[in-house]
């Protein structure tokens, strides 16, 4: 995997008694990064440099 978006240990914390399988952390980790892109083009589309809550 490349980059991670995320951490491991949160969302084992957030998830309290229900086990967290590893896979599910790298699925996370991709769509994070994917809603990121989303919002740089949407942030792009609207002439700003800088990511705002309204462009996810």
């Amino acid at each position: 995997m490349s980059d991670l978006f995320i951490v491991k240990a949160k969302i084992k914390e957030i998830a309290g008694d229900f086990n967290v399988a590893s896979d599910f952390s790298d699925a996370l980790n991709e769509k994070v990064k994917a809603d990121i892109k989303v919002a740089i083009e949407r942030a792009k589309a609207n002439g700003r440099r800088t990511l705002m809550a309204k462009d996810l």
